[in-house]
């Protein structure tokens, strides 16, 4: 018995994860254009994006949305989604199994938008794309190679937008590293893309 079904980059149905699907109100998928050239990987759904069904659209959405205008962008013009598509109990972190279940889904997204660059906002994606343990702080604004379903990608540690709404002296770390994603593609202003530096 199959029990998910996907249309495109989306999840339409998944009965996966129990605790997932008891916690959920909606499956949360990625919102943004499909051929954007910046895609944006979260943790899972919060209470506010289980609610509306998008990412990033709570408090963290918020500041995100406000370092993008300043980065030159608007929320339109990049893909944002989440390791997990699912609110888990209690905000609580994703569990190992969990992501394992959601990881096809999300190669299969970052594949079909094929971006040129990927941005890690916190640990648990910055850990789950590279594979490795990652200390966010120190290297928020680091852009590595990474093979993703065996592609290779380019990849953009940043922090969660939620750390600088914890401890202010982390916003100017994750706007730097917002603004470094916007030039480094060069779609801030319709410039050249400048990821060959790296």
């Amino acid at each position: 018995m199959v029990d998910t079904d996907t249309d495109g980059a989306d999840v339409c149905a998944c009965e996966q994860c129990p605790a997932l699907v008891e916690s959920r109100s909606r499956i949360v998928n990625g919102v943004g254009p499909e051929d954007a050239a910046l895609l944006f990987v979260g943790e899972a759904p919060g209470a506010t994006e289980d609610e509306r069904g998008e990412p990033f659209v709570g408090r963290s959405g918020t500041v995100l949305d406000d370092a993008l205008r300043d980065a030159g962008l608007d929320r339109s013009d990049v893909r944002i989604t989440n390791c997990v598509r699912c609110r888990p109990p209690e905000n609580r972190d994703p569990r190992a199994a969990e992501l394992d279940n959601c990881a096809s889904f999300l190669d299969r997204e970052i594949g079909r938008v094929d971006p040129d660059l990927v941005v890690t906002l916190g640990k648990v994606p910055g850990e789950r794309l590279l594979d490795r343990e990652v200390a966010v702080t120190r290297e928020a604004g680091s852009v590595v190679d990474a093979r993703i379903d065996g592609q290779g990608r380019r990849v953009l540690v940043c922090l969660h937008p939620a750390a600088t709404l914890y401890d202010g002296s982390q916003r100017d770390a994750f706007e730097e590293a917002i603004a470094t994603a916007a030039d480094l593609v060069g779609v801030a202003g319709g410039g050249q893309s400048r990821l060959e530096e790296y």
